[in-house]
């Protein structure tokens, strides 16, 4: 049996490769001077999500053939950073777009959906039953000024104040730069998340009026976390744009937030059920030997001695 999205959820991240459908399945193929032509075929239908990165070239048959199996096919930037454009399979259940829409068009539920964002971010209890829509951004501007003075303390820099204008972007500080780096990073690895579950990245519940509107809802839940931190560590930084990608990129566990956003995503759609994050490292199918007996899934066995 195949491995389903609430139970599993497998992302491959690949990058200067090319990747194309032969008589036996999908091949990622890199041709080097040194090793000459390595290949690895792709178990398609056992993942949900690829992420294509800088370097990879794909032909339309094995883009075909990730249709049929119903996996999503994102072309992100280097690392898995950023996402450019996807393709979204047919198949793709649509059992969580239409809880996304339900929720979206009442304005009770949504209002609850809020709520429960908000309460991800500051803790359980943290959030009054009979909170509105401006309590909940006074509540939120009250702790992200705290959390700002926290850092700017601690690196001693002085007084920060949030700011993003691309008009004036070079006269802008390190922190705010290196923010507005990262939180795009961010935002791309949020998309390709929402995208897995066939949701739509248009429909938020506290944003509004942007094609990225539930991106932006997402993103805000772990900037506190991931992002902010980062970019008050480079606050003295020459480069901070390109430091803060670099640094997010190589201290993210990419395939671990990826399952845990869209965890979280379950739950705010669907409180009464308890989704777990799966663990990235779980070995999902073994292979089966007459003389060994169990041997592990997941490893490129031409390879092995």
């Amino acid at each position: 049996m195949l491995p389903r999205m609430a139970d599993s959820l497998s992302f491959l991240y690949l990058d200067v490769v090319r990747i194309h459908q032969d008589d036996t399945g999908v091949r990622a193929e890199i041709t080097t001077q040194e090793r000459g032509t390595e290949s690895v075929y792709i178990p398609t239908a056992a993942l949900s999500c690829v992420l294509l990165g800088p370097g990879t070239s794909i032909t339309s048959r094995a883009l075909a053939t990730f249709a049929r199996h119903g996996t999503t096919v994102l072309i992100t930037g280097s690392g898995g950073v950023r996402c450019y454009a996807a393709t979204t399979p047919g198949s793709l259940t649509t059992l969580w777009p239409e809880r996304q829409v339900r929720a979206w068009a009442d304005d009770e539920k949504r209002l609850a959906v809020a709520r429960r964002m908000y309460e991800l971010r500051f803790g359980p209890g943290s959030v009054t039953e009979g909170a509105t829509y401006n309590q909940l951004r006074g509540m939120e501007g009250a702790r992200v000024k705290a959390h700002y003075q926290l850092l700017a303390r601690q690196y001693k820099i002085g007084r920060f104040r949030r700011s993003y204008d691309p008009d004036s972007w070079d006269s802008q500080d390190p922190v705010n730069l290196a923010l507005s780096s990262a939180n795009s990073c961010l935002y791309g690895i949020v998309h390709a998340a929402i995208l897995a579950l066939g949701c739509s990245p248009a429909l938020g519940y506290i944003h509004s009026g942007n094609q990225q509107s539930l991106v932006y809802d997402l993103g805000d839940l772990y900037k506190a976390e991931l992002t902010i931190p980062l970019a008050f560590s480079l606050h003295d930084s020459t480069n901070p744009e390109a430091e803060a990608r670099r640094s997010f990129r190589n201290g993210l566990r990419l395939f671990k937030l990826l399952p845990r956003i869209v965890t979280d995503l379950q739950q705010l759609l669907d409180p009464e059920n308890a989704y777990e994050t799966p663990d990235p490292e779980e070995e999902l199918v073994d292979l089966w030997d007459p003389v060994t007996g169990i041997v592990p899934g997941g490893v490129n066995h031409g390879t092995a001695t």
